[in-house]
């Protein structure tokens, strides 16, 4: 059994953070991702562009200089390589845990595809972006339907609905109306959501006004048949001609890995129960850091405030050694 000192899981840029912070308080760190490092980056739209400011996504005190205020996608993919590269960071890519487990010593076993792993301490930082909320409706597992959106081209001159209001579907909108799809947009709200990025608004609303995208406010999605989809709205049941479906209705923690260390979640909130000064489960010993401690609410916590809790989980971990 390889010995670790930490264990992260996650290669994402809050465990690549945390994992520099364990490497500066002297622990010998492991990164077991099951994608490439930022996985969930590069899954972004290939057009993605940041909410964040550059500056407010560097990690590891490495700067991320761009030209734009707001760093691209490929921009950023790059930037995190950087970083790996630059902190010499342990990373185990291509690797999926499938099981932690607390020994009588105290100690963690990390079991994955291709080993085992012992350690003192455990970080989990695997985000959400792995787990679609689904809508649990008929046809909902036809090839058409799509829970993330890469980019617009092979979509030319078809016919596809976009579920949601938020900033994903809105970017996803705009680029398949850019490539010359037929677009409709099915949100659930009685108007745009407040979240949707102030810049990226007033572009759409315009392409909605001019019949260039159909918009449907109040409208819920109910079937998908191979040739067409039924939605609700206003009390009556549309049906409209349809080759492919972007369901963007969001994302949740791994709930069920969670629970498996032994991590109690709050039924409401979906939050793993932590300390919120220190990021340790009731799990002694295991921590957790970035989007993951938000729960359900995706929207609490960010790159950039989720970077610093590598910080926070290295001050914990060396108060516990001194007692």
């Amino acid at each position: 059994m390889i010995k670790k000192d930490v264990i992260v899981i996650g290669g994402g840029p809050c465990g690549l953070a945390a994992s520099i912070a364990m490497n500066e308080i002297g622990k010998e760190t492991l990164v077991i991702e099951k994608g490439n490092v930022v996985n969930a980056i590069y899954r972004y739209p290939t057009h993605q562009t940041f909410f964040s400011s550059s500056e407010k996504l560097e990690i590891g005190e490495v700067p991320f200089v761009t030209v734009e205020q707001k760093p691209h996608r490929n921009q950023a993919l790059t930037y995190y390589r950087e970083v790996v590269k630059r902190k010499q960071l342990s990373v185990n890519a291509y690797e999926k845990v499938l099981k932690v487990e607390k020994n009588e010593d105290g100690s963690f076993t990390t079991t994955t595809e291709k080993e085992a792993y012992q350690s003192t301490y455990v970080i989990v930082a695997t985000g959400y972006y792995d787990q679609p909320n689904y809508m649990n409706i008929p046809g909902e597992n036809l090839p058409k339907v799509f829970h993330y959106f890469k980019e617009a081209h092979p979509f030319f001159d078809k016919k596809v609905v976009v579920v949601g209001g938020k900033n994903s579907s809105v970017d996803a909108a705009i680029e398949l109306e850019k490539a010359g799809a037929h677009v409709t947009v099915l949100y659930r709200g009685s108007g745009y959501s407040p979240s949707v990025k102030p810049w990226i608004l007033p572009q759409f609303d315009s392409l909605v006004r001019n019949g260039l995208i159909n918009m449907e406010f109040e409208a819920h999605l109910s079937e998908v048949k191979e040739e067409s989809i039924v939605y609700k709205k206003d009390g009556q049941t549309i049906e409209i001609e349809n080759d492919f479906v972007f369901a963007m209705t969001g994302y949740h923690p791994d709930h069920e890995f969670l629970q498996s260390m032994g991590i109690e979640k709050d039924d409401l909130t979906g939050k793993p129960m932590h300390n919120p000064d220190t990021f340790e489960t009731n799990v002694s010993g295991i921590f957790i850091a970035g989007v993951i401690a938000a729960g359900n609410n995706a929207n609490e916590i960010f790159i950039e405030n989720g970077r610093f809790h590598g910080g926070k989980i290295a001050v914990a971990i060396r108060e516990k050694e001194k007692r």
